[in-house]
């Protein structure tokens, strides 16, 4: 089976938020090809660290290198990747490093809130 044929669900830890993510495409672009937005967004080419995740759960596979400024051998040991440079090898649990975006999904949280109408 090919690896980009393989779909896995990611789940960003800090808001149980998940979304489905192909295994030849980066945890990055599989969020961002919903239009959903969590895992904050840089230059996508694994240089600026803004998109910094810590793996939880689950495997990934790099994608291509990674600046050492942003993400060093000891980091990444401790399961820190860079999203635009790591594809899922299984469902994978990851924890934004960063300053988490605005969730891409309300849920419960929005429940209570008030709606507002013209």
């Amino acid at each position: 089976m090919y690896a980009s044929r393989v779909c896995a669900t990611v789940t960003i830890a800090q808001t149980d938020e998940r979304y489905p993510c192909a295994g030849g495409e980066s945890l990055l672009a599989g969020m961002a090809k919903l239009g959903r937005r969590g895992i904050p967004v840089g230059c996508l080419n694994g240089g600026c660290g803004v998109c910094k995740v810590r793996v939880l759960r689950g495997a990934v596979r790099k994608l291509g290198p990674i600046s050492r400024a942003h993400v060093s051998a000891d980091e990444e040991v401790d399961g820190y990747v860079l999203a635009c440079r790591a594809a899922p090898e299984s469902d994978v649990e990851l924890e934004v490093a960063g300053r988490l975006k605005k969730p891409f999904f309300c849920g419960s949280a929005c429940a209570g809130a008030p709606v507002f109408k013209k």
